[in-house]
């Protein structure tokens, strides 16, 4: 089987997007998780250029990393120093990493322009800058800024700047597509004009996606023999990003039959993407394609119904081979079959002609129709799928709330809340401020609960969304609409949304709240129903 190396630059080229910054401990955390992925080179930074990157390559040296190589990035000489006394090839190598990749310009425009040498003076800063790395690392990777733009150029000028680069024996001529705008035709003519000309030079690839093309245009670049292929996890990176290896991953091991990380690493695709954006403080993208929560999700009725029979129906590769699992979603666009698909996983086999099958699709369409999302709140339908089948427990009863808006002596504004409930017979009346309304709720809340569960301290909210569901009031200036408030919750364990919908924002707010929580008690109630009955087949029962 063919193979093809992986060279991860999340944690360089990554961070040149606008909304990341990594610390040095993020980066030392996202070097093991791509160690234990199976990628095979894994670029730390540029140690020339910033003290959190030098650090980092003292710091990884104090690891035992079983698949990757790490390796640092750099540039080529500064073309009035020569490469003895440049301070950039000094640090790459000062930093001790065995792979050092290096760019260079191999554009005219570039060379002319940017750096202001004539083009024989870019060339021999390329092979200079070159000749002095070769003797002082195990590897040497030669980066073509801008090959592609220069090929369409000046072609013979660009290959000249790729046949400097071999001469000077890097071991992978990387091939960089630097401003994302070339299609998939012209990196292909490219290469082949590469391989005509360097017939036994290891290609690379390299690519940006502004034209929405980074992963096609290195997976073209794969099929005409490039051996390396480099990215960055979620496809981060500066402007609209790099070439994204969750895709290019399950492509080549899935699609293409091209052995890079194995098929058991595979199943780490997912927790990877996940981890590596909540390392960076961003959300997942749910429509990532393989590794989003979106990816196998299915909403609409006959989707469903044949996903049921054979999810090779509307499923082009089976999740669990990336690590992801198949949804279905619930909306006003279900049929019996999602209901009934959510039934089996909470343990209940329902014919498709039960009783509670109705009574919840009925119910579904007439909460949807009112501004519920159950699509993006399974939390919330899961508590009304087992209301509906019978569930009777009730961990708390309200008994009142009450908000309040003020401004303090210090002219800042403020909320507080009170709230009255019974808890296990007794009656709890609690009141807490906080930054808004929805935070004094959630507060006053939890205090009143917190004694007779104590597991809610592991709880945190951490996003809230309000929107006006436009169309559901009669008053034509929307100011009486519907409102909708969805509040994601998650603990040590896991993730969770629920939904609320009211004409007021507070009461919106309240019951997102509280299906929040009794999500929360649910999962951690060592007698919750239906966990411990046999499965059922077309009947409810109660606890």
């Amino acid at each position: 089987m063919r193979q093809v190396a992986i060279y991860d630059t999340t944690l360089r080229d990554g961070t040149q997007a606008e909304e990341i910054h990594l610390t040095l401990e993020d980066k030392l955390r996202i070097a093991l998780k791509l160690d234990e992925l199976g990628i095979h080179y894994i670029e730390g930074g540029w140690p020339g250029s910033n003290p959190t990157d030098k650090q980092f390559f003292k710091d990884i040296r104090s690891y035992e990393l079983k698949n990757a190589k790490v390796a640092a990035f750099g540039s080529t000489r500064n073309a009035k120093l020569a490469p003895e006394k440049d301070p950039n090839l000094k640090a790459l190598v000062d930093c001790k990493a065995r792979v050092l990749t290096i760019f260079g310009k191999t554009w005219d425009l570039h060379a002319t322009k940017a750096l202001g040498v004539s083009l024989d003076e870019n060339l021999a800063i390329i092979g200079d800058s070159l000749g002095f790395l070769r003797p002082r690392c195990a590897e040497l990777f030669f980066d073509a800024e801008h090959f592609f733009d220069g090929f369409a150029a000046n072609p013979e000028y660009a290959l000249a700047c790729l046949g400097r680069s071999f001469e000077a024996k890097a071991d992978v001529l990387v091939l960089c597509d630097t401003n994302g705008g070339r299609l998939p035709h012209e990196i292909g003519t490219a290469v082949e004009a590469v391989r005509t000309a360097l017939p036994k030079a290891r290609l690379g690839i390299h690519c940006h996606n502004d034209c929405e093309l980074a992963v096609a245009n290195s997976l073209e670049a794969v099929r005409l023999g490039a051996e390396q292929v480099q990215g960055t996890i979620n496809g981060y990176g500066e402007r609209c990003g790099n070439a994204n290896l969750c895709s290019i991953i399950p492509n080549l091991e899935a699609k293409l039959g091209i052995e890079c990380i194995g098929p058991e690493n595979l199943k780490k695709l997912t927790n990877t993407a996940h981890f590596v954006s909540e390392t960076a403080n961003l959300r997942p993208f749910l429509r990532q394609p393989f590794v989003g929560g979106s990816a196998f999700a299915h909403k609409g009725g006959i989707h469903v119904h044949a996903v049921l029979k054979d999810s090779r129906t509307y499923e082009h590769v089976e999740p669990e081979l990336v690590g992801n699992k198949q949804r279905v979603l619930l909306s006003d666009l279900a049929g019996r079959s999602n209901i009934m698909f959510k039934a089996k996983q909470y343990g209940y086999d329902l014919d498709k002609e039960d009783p509670s099958v109705q009574d919840l699709l009925a119910e579904l369409k007439n909460r949807e129709a009112r501004g519920y999302d159950y699509s993006v709140a399974e939390a919330s339908y899961e508590i009304l799928f087992f209301r509906t089948m019978g569930w009777s427990k009730r961990y708390f009863q309200l008994i009142n709330f009450r908000v309040l808006d003020a401004t303090g002596p210090d002219g800042e504004p403020f909320s507080e809340a009170t709230v009255m409930l019974k808890v296990r017979g007794e009656v709890e009346h609690t009141a807490s401020t906080g930054h808004g309304p929805v935070n004094a709720l959630d507060m006053a809340l939890r205090r009143a609960l917190l004694p007779a569960y104590p597991s809610l301290a592991e709880m945190r909210l951490l996003d809230f969304k309000v929107r006006v569901m436009s169309g559901t009031s009669r008053d034509t200036g929307g100011t009486a609409s519907f409102v909708r408030v969805l509040i994601e919750s998650g603990d040590k364990n896991e993730r969770w949304t629920t939904v609320g919908v009211s004409h007021n924002i507070i009461e919106a707010s309240w019951q997102a709240l509280v299906d929040s929580i009794n999500y929360k008690l649910f999962k951690d109630d060592p007698q919750k129903w239906p966990a411990q009955n046999p499965k059922v087949k077309g009947k409810k029962k109660n606890s």
